[in-house]
């Protein structure tokens, strides 16, 4: 039986059990998702797309940590299914965009608001004092995270 820690300014929680708490939250959400069938890789990248706009196919295949042949694969099924699309990169003649479709960025809005339903439905489960940890915790963890991924570009440049 897990005991409820009720003393946390006293009693850090360790980082293994955060990450499971975080593994377990990711896997209910993903889960909850219905729309378009996506599988989670087709998922990943129209989020990306559908969030950060059109990309070389190397590019996303680096960001979604793929090789480029399956990314390739992947965004052939995707284009077939009338997901996304590519265009000729106009800064280069020889390469190609990726880019979410209307329908594509159509199933990206209806699979995030699934989620954020989801994560919504879980939310008000908790008592207000963790709901209001929650607001804060979260928001403070994606900052977190986009500020390391700046900082790592800019030791890649």
């Amino acid at each position: 039986m897990h005991k409820r820690r009720t003393d946390s300014v006293s009693q850090a929680v360790p980082s293994e059990e955060l990450m499971l708490a975080v593994e377990q939250l990711v896997r209910y959400v993903r889960r909850s998702t219905n729309a378009g069938g996506l599988s989670t890789a087709a998922s990943s990248a129209l989020g990306r797309l559908g969030s950060e706009g059109p990309q070389r196919l190397t590019e996303l295949a680096r960001a979604e940590n793929v090789s480029q042949p399956n990314m390739t694969q992947l965004v052939t099924r995707m284009e077939r299914a009338g997901l996304v699309r590519r265009t000729a990169d106009q800064s280069d003649g020889r390469g190609v965009l990726v880019a979410a479709t209307d329908t594509g960025l159509q199933v990206f809005r209806q699979r995030r608001a699934e989620r954020a339903d989801a994560l919504r439905q879980l939310v008000e489960q908790l008592s207000e004092p963790e709901q209001e940890a929650v607001r804060i915790a979260l928001p403070a963890l994606s900052r977190a995270v986009q500020d390391r991924a700046v900082r790592e570009r800019g030791v890649r440049s």
